[in-house]
């Protein structure tokens, strides 16, 4: 059974889930970002996912990453799989900024994480969530 990552679960928030992946949005406002985790057990790296999943994770990751470059008019888009700290397959993508606080670098591992406030979470979530419902099973 699929049980999401502890450290996942502590620095997110659950925004919905699609055919193969939860959406989730990092707890932290300096940047748009959000989280694909694929629904599936013991699975560390793309590769070790199905073909037809790899396709589905392709085509969920090219639909959020085009919502969120549309909703937030980014200069650029860092999507990774990164696997160093929490080795559950998850893909980041982060919405840059020309001069954001760690432009041109990597976000990962710099600065400290600034919270959202329920209010901007209740937000945001609806700006996310919206132009996705329905679309690759997204609810």
């Amino acid at each position: 059974m699929f049980t999401l990552d502890e450290r996942l679960a502590n620095d997110t928030v659950m925004l919905g889930d699609f055919e193969l992946s939860q959406l989730l949005l990092m707890n932290d406002k300096r940047y748009p970002w959000c989280i694909l985790v694929p629904k599936r057990k013991d699975i560390n790296e793309i590769y070790q996912l199905s073909e037809a999943e790899q396709n589905q994770l392709n085509h969920e990751s090219v639909l959020l990453g085009r919502t969120l470059m549309a909703l937030f008019k980014g200069d650029s888009l860092n999507v990774a799989a990164l696997g160093n700290v929490v080795s559950q397959l998850h893909v980041h993508h982060v919405v840059r900024f020309h001069g954001d606080s760690c432009w041109p670098g990597p976000v990962w591992g710099v600065g400290q994480a600034i919270s959202y406030s329920e209010s901007e979470l209740d937000e945001l979530q609806q700006k996310i969530t919206t132009p996705l419902l329905g679309k690759l099973g997204f609810q």
